[in-house]
């Protein structure tokens, strides 16, 4: 059976353990470091977690942002970040499931959009996107890296 959530501080673990499913390469955070960010994250107005869990085990998960906007309306804009299924659980809608939490919880706030970015190439995964009822093509997306401590 499958649950849908926001995150618990107890899921700090288990979905650190998540995030490296999205990139194996991801530098693991000291444990002190790592407890100050969650605990961040789970404070702050405008951040939700969102996750997929499977008999106990965290499958999937995202995150969503909302920030005033004073365009709009004065309507919130959303932005989904860091979505993750496990390797073993995919294709099996749990990624869809917390992706429309998000959404659900977005809209529940009065966000005007919402908007993804990803650095995916495989066409599988803008489908994907473009399934749970993101459009491709509608802005572009820009990135500036911060510079190097030089």
């Amino acid at each position: 059976m499958r649950v849908i959530r926001r995150a618990l501080w107890d899921d700090l673990a288990p979905l650190c353990g998540l995030y490296l499913h999205l990139n194996s390469r991801t530098p693991v955070l000291p444990d002190d470091k790592a407890r100050a960010i969650w605990s961040d994250m789970l404070s702050r107005p405008g951040v939700s977690v969102f996750v997929c869990e499977v008999q106990s085990q965290l499958v999937a998960t995202c995150m969503l942002i909302t920030a005033p906007n004073l365009m709009r309306g004065g309507r919130p804009h959303g932005l989904i970040e860091t979505v993750v299924t496990h390797r073993d659980f995919r294709r099996q809608g749990h990624g869809r499931a917390v992706l429309f939490a998000a959404l659900d919880a977005a809209w529940a706030e009065g966000c005007h959009n919402v908007m993804l970015l990803t650095g995916r190439t495989d066409p599988g995964v803008h489908r994907f996107y473009e399934s749970c009822g993101f459009k491709a093509g509608v802005k572009t997306g820009l990135r500036a890296l911060r510079p190097e401590a030089g």
